[in-house]
Order: structure tokens, then sequence, then C-alpha cells
């Protein structure tokens, strides 16, 4: 194997060790395909939310679905993982072989997006093959694909910096409810111009809100681009939080 190779080789090495120890973790697997799936299924085929403003009860759903999976795999699987990594010294390790400290990252990162990806087809065909989901309109591609990327960066980073700040336990906890409160006023059941005006105001501000957003805005539905400007910056924050929080032990 040349010299040149043997990175790329490391991280998809890792990136392999990294999947199937998310396949193992039942609880994670449940806040990642579980609920997305269950929400979507349940709330499209009843009538226990509101009807939305325009459109039809899956073109509010679907977003928020999508936007679910990816907090849940970047804020909850990724940051509760590497939390217990860290506190049982498995990081430290790994930082320190021939993969080094930004190979783990890497694999890290593209772990993740592997398996967004797979959710987003598998929420995506869910909605079209169970639901007979159309898009609104023409999807907008580079839209669509910008905020899976910022949306990927944005919560990754936040459950970096919580995995790498605190103890396994309070990671485990906060990250939790972080995806409850955006399950409940992020925009992902219910538009926040649904909610209750203070509590909408604020939460359109935060980063479940303009996720969705964005999705929504990919998917075919009307909307200013622009919200990914909005994404980016809060992945950029999310993302520089992450660098100066994050430690290896």
């Amino acid at each position: 194997m040349s010299g040149a190779t043997s990175p790329a080789w490391a991280i998809a090495t890792q990136t392999g060790v990294e999947l199937r120890l998310t396949a193992r973790r039942g609880e994670n697997l449940l806040a990642m395909v579980g609920i997305p799936a269950v929400i979507l299924l349940l709330f499209g085929t009843t009538a226990i939310l509101p009807a939305p403003a325009t459109g039809s009860r899956v073109d509010a759903l679907l977003p928020g679905t999508l936007s679910l999976a990816i907090i849940a795999t970047g804020l909850v699987n990724l940051g509760i993982a590497t939390a217990y990594e860290r506190g049982y010294g498995v990081l430290k390790r790994l930082g320190g072989s021939p993969l080094g400290r930004s190979g783990v990252i890497a694999a890290k990162i593209l772990t993740i997006l592997i398996i967004e990806f797979v959710l987003l087809a598998v929420l995506v065909g869910l909605a079209v093959a169970v639901l007979g989901w159309r898009p609104p309109g023409p999807i907008d591609w580079p839209v669509l694909v910008a905020a899976v990327i910022l949306g990927t960066a944005t919560f990754a980073g936040f459950g970096l910096a919580l995995a790498g700040a605190v103890r396994p336990e309070a990671t485990l906890v906060l990250a939790n409810i972080l995806f409850l409160l955006a399950l409940a006023v992020g925009g992902v059941l219910v538009p926040v111009d649904g909610l209750p005006p203070p509590i909408g105001t604020v939460a359109a501000f935060f980063p479940p809100a303009i996720l969705t957003d964005a999705l929504r805005i990919g998917l075919g539905a009307p909307g200013d681009p622009v919200v990914v400007l909005a994404l980016g910056a809060w992945a950029l924050f999310a993302v520089l939080l992450a660098i100066r929080a994050f430690h290896w032990d």
C-alpha cells in the first residue's frame, strides 16, 4: 500500500467500524430511524395535527422528519457515542494510532453522512410509497444538498462540542433534551408560524427550524433559498464551537 493511499484506506476502514458499531446501538437506531419514520407515518395518515395552510400534510411533515433524522444522527448518535469513547479512553488511543486525530474525525463525519443519506432515502421512499407524496414543485437540488451538508455540520458540531466538553452521562442527558426540544418546538411537527407567538418567534432563529425550512424549499415548496445562508452561519458557529470545546481526554 502506498503512502498516498494509506490515510484514505485507514479512514475507510475506520468508517466501516463506525458503521458496524452504530448498527449495534439499538437506542440510537430508534432515535435516528424509528422516531422519524413513526412520526411521518402516524401524522401523515391521521388528522391529529392541524392541516397546513398550504400543501398536504406530507408536504409539511416530510421536511420536518428529515430534519429530525439529521439532528438525531449528528447530535444524538455522534455526540453520545463520541462522549463515551472519550470517557473510556478509546478516543485518545484512536487519536494516537496511525489513523491520527484528523482521520478519526473524518471517519466519524463520513459515517454520519452515509447514515443520513440512507435515512433520507428511507424516509422519502416511505413518503412516496406509503403516503403517495409527490414534490409540490421542482426539486431544488443545490438547496437540498446544501441543507443536508450544512445541517450535518451544524448538529455534528454541537454533538462533538458536547462530547468533548462534558462527561458522557451529561452528554447523554443534554443531547436527548435538545432532541426533544427540536421535536416539540423546532418546527419539526408544527411549523414555527403555528406555534404560540413568543415561542414561534424565538424558535424561527434556531437551527432545527432553519434546517426544516431549507429542506422544505429543497423538496419543491415555495420559499426564499437565502435560508441556506442562515444555516451556513449556524454551521460555522457549531464547527468553531466544536474546535474550541473538544478535548480528546
